[in-house]
């Protein structure tokens, strides 16, 4: 335990997260090798960077729990190849098949890579919005894929999620109790936890991000994705996260550059407005204390942007 602790501390830091850092596993299409979280629990940490043919796509967590009696997924991966490859580092851990993967939400990383894992038989589950996304956005988010991963997109193809859900599945295997939440409007539609509530650790998906400045998108509400934080995400009290995106820490760190973040940039845009100011300033509103982390330049001015058009008419 104390191993584990002392590992989640170093992780804590967003000194670990840099944009240039090269590929962490030449030789893999993973950006980097799978870790052992705690014990039976594993991630493959991806880039902090956006999704480039270096990375593979990888820039996200691709996670997988080790039962005892089968394997349980999180996340297809942003290509077949992804997928492909974590089935390998599986392989070189245990013997035991993989029996569900589970996509975190609707967006390429978390489903492009699901072909895979259909040409083995293996069920995926997601929540029903986030299957619903994939529908409807699916063709444009794998072009988006082909156009950076070239090469690398080969045998990716669309596939959905075979098993959806509302709000809550239970799933009982082997030695876990794996809790498949759907705890509220957050990043994206359909976004969900997995909670290991023996263990007290939540694989978070993009509800948490610490050491890259988390992306806002048109349909994402900052009041809602606050509100689920406050009233569901935080009560689950998690002493270990494995957020969407960056290394395993803890539930203050995700707090401080997530919840807090949001809280912060709708106070700043909120000021502006009252001020009378207009969209075009918005952009430029002060994010100076979330200036170190990585995606901070693609990303800030255009947070600021949907957070206005959000608040304006609040």
């Amino acid at each position: 335990m104390m191993r584990i602790l002392t590992v989640l501390a170093l992780m804590a830091s967003p000194a670990f997260a840099d944009e240039d850092i090269a590929d962490q596993y030449p030789g893999s299409p993973l950006y980097q090798k799978p870790v052992e979280v705690i014990p039976h629990v594993w991630s493959a940490i991806g880039a902090t960077a956006p999704p480039t043919y270096e990375n593979t796509g990888h820039n996200n967590n691709l996670s997988f729990i080790v039962t005892g009696d089968g394997v349980v997924v999180i996340n297809g991966g942003a290509a077949y190849v992804l997928a492909e490859a974590l089935h390998a580092e599986i392989k070189a851990i245990t013997d035991q098949p993989v029996k569900l993967v589970i996509n975190e939400n609707g967006q390429g990383h978390a489903m492009l890579g699901n072909g895979y894992w259909v040409d083995q038989g293996v069920p995926i589950l997601a929540h029903v919005d986030a299957a619903h996304e994939f529908d409807d956005r699916g063709a444009q988010i794998l072009e988006g894929m082909r156009r950076y991963n070239r090469d690398k997109a080969e045998r990716t193809y669309l596939a959905g999620p075979t098993e959806t859900f509302d709000e809550t599945r239970v799933i009982e295997m082997g030695d876990f109790v794996i809790e498949v939440l759907h705890l509220g409007p957050a990043h994206s539609p359909g976004d969900i936890q997995v909670w290991l509530p023996q263990h007290s650790l939540v694989i978070a998906g993009d509800m948490a991000f610490h050491e890259r400045l988390l992306p806002i998108f048109p349909d994402t509400i900052t009041y809602d994705w606050i509100e689920t934080w406050d009233t569901a995400f935080e009560a689950l009290g998690a002493t270990y996260v494995i957020p969407g995106h960056g290394h395993p820490t803890n539930m203050a760190q995700v707090r401080r550059y997530t919840r807090d973040y949001l809280v912060y940039l709708r106070e700043q845009v909120g000021a502006h407005l009252d001020a009378g100011g207009e969209l075009d300033d918005a952009y430029y509103v002060d994010q100076s204390p979330y200036a170190h982390l990585d995606t901070f330049e693609e990303l800030a001015r255009r947070n600021a942007g949907y957070v206005y058009a959000e608040m304006e008419f609040e």
